[in-house]
């Protein structure tokens, strides 16, 4: 087996205990500003910003650094227009009943429906794909590890880089989302994962009061 080089971990930064706990505390104040939003400003939101925000997800840890997603940042009008079409045809079905009496349920609280005005509206929506195949080279075919585990961490970096810019976003997974690799020309080793919404939050933006209540520390952590 041939030995792998390594290079030294020099650019990794140590604190205090002190400082730590500021950073931490820091980092929690900032994040806790984050909400879904549906209502988005037509605001523009330089093509730079994105390709930051995108360049940031691209450092996920991921299964043996294949990095198996690739994310289609989409400003065009016409192709917002497409994908806005499609997504309200299937979140009609979907609100019809096709999700079921409990999970409709569920959605009642958030104020949803089938109507996604914000998919035109907003200035960015980032389509992210999970790779079955791929590797670290373009010309790779391998086989890709922990896909959806390591898109699910890249797309967390994705939305607290945005978030960290001033940005809004909104997840939206209408199902099914195959559309997407049409309308963005994917090829059938890759799989929509999920379609974020990136702008600026309109002026008269709320957040659903149900939306605040989260679960307490005790609630989501054991410490052993």
């Amino acid at each position: 087996m041939n030995e792998e080089k390594a290079l030294p971990l020099n650019d990794f930064i140590s604190y205090d205990d002190n400082t730590m706990l500021e950073k931490s505390l820091a980092f929690f104040d900032h994040i806790k500003r984050r909400h879904s939003v549906r209502k988005f400003s037509d605001k523009p939101v330089a093509k730079s910003v994105i390709e930051n925000a995108i360049k940031a997800a691209g450092r996920a840890p991921n299964g043996a650094n294949h990095q198996p997603w690739h994310f289609c940042a989409i400003s065009s009008s016409e192709v917002k227009k497409q994908i806005r079409d499609q997504a309200e045809q299937h979140e009609k079905r979907f609100y019809d009943g096709s999700a079921g009496e409990e999970w409709l349920d569920a959605l009642k609280p958030l104020g949803t429906d089938a109507n996604k005005p914000y998919l035109e509206t907003a200035p960015w929506l980032i389509a992210i794909f999970s790779q079955k195949k791929g590797g670290l080279e373009e010309s790779d075919n391998k086989q890709n590890y922990y896909i959806h585990e390591s898109v699910g961490i890249a797309t967390g970096f994705l939305i607290t880089a945005l978030h960290t810019a001033g940005l809004a976003t909104l997840t939206h997974t209408p199902k099914p989302m195959s559309f997407l690799s049409k309308i963005c020309k994917r090829p059938d080793t890759e799989r929509a994962y999920m379609l974020l919404v990136v702008g600026h939050p309109a002026e008269d933006a709320t957040i659903p009061e149900h939306a605040v209540k989260k679960k307490s520390l005790a609630q989501i952590c054991t410490f052993m």
